[in-house]
């Protein structure tokens, strides 16, 4: 059966994972923060045959500039050296898939990941596993509203005031939860936002 390698660089976490169909042959998962970029090669390589597949999956964000741009660099380079093809994934519907898969009495669900600047990624997802409606970075009192009586999960709840939320992110292992439609993804960053630095007008002539 094929093999598909799993890269996750989004968030703080740095997760690896090879997949055969429904089964995790091996994974790795470390919340880093930071140093992405130094730890997902070795990461990979500890991986069985050192993380060499069929295909690659990769997490296209939204989360971390840096940590979402070092996943796709990773993910497209193995996939030139190797000839295999490359796709992509959000980290709002892994987390999604992964919170719906843990909590059966839920029928959906609200994925809350830290953004920038104090604003929070917000995307809500219903049962079975499917986006309730668009991603938006929101400031925590905008997030509440948006995420009404959902359940939040993710690496922002701890920002929501008098919300029971569970924290949670990105884990490779957990890809095969992904249905197909939500894991074709071409291997492109999904910042959710706006980048920070902005071009200057050019003075009139």
């Amino acid at each position: 059966m094929a093999t598909t390698l799993v890269i996750d660089t989004a968030t703080a976490a740095c997760s690896v994972a090879l997949i055969e169909g429904a089964r995790v042959v091996a994974s790795l998962h470390d919340v880093v923060g930071r140093g992405h970029a130094e730890r997902l090669v070795p990461m990979i390589a500890e991986l069985p045959d050192g993380g060499r597949a069929d295909s690659i999956l990769v997490d296209c964000g939204p989360g971390s500039f840096t940590g979402v741009r070092v996943g796709i660099a990773a993910a497209i380079g193995l996939g030139i050296g190797w000839g295999v093809p490359v796709s992509g994934y959000t980290s709002t519907a892994l987390v999604a898939a992964a919170g719906l898969e843990d909590n059966l009495n839920w029928q959906g669900l609200a994925v809350v990941l830290e953004g920038g600047h104090g604003e929070l990624f917000v995307q809500p997802y219903d049962r079975p596993l499917a986006p309730a409606g668009a991603l938006a970075s929101l400031k925590p009192e905008a997030a509440l509203t948006a995420i009404g009586t959902r359940p939040a999960i993710g690496s922002g709840v701890r920002w929501l005031a008098d919300v029971a939320g569970v924290e949670a992110l990105p884990e490779a292992a957990r890809a095969i939860l992904l249905p197909e439609a939500l894991r074709t993804l071409p291997p492109r960053p999904i910042y959710g936002r706006a980048p920070d630095a902005k071009p200057q007008p050019q003075a009139a002539r």
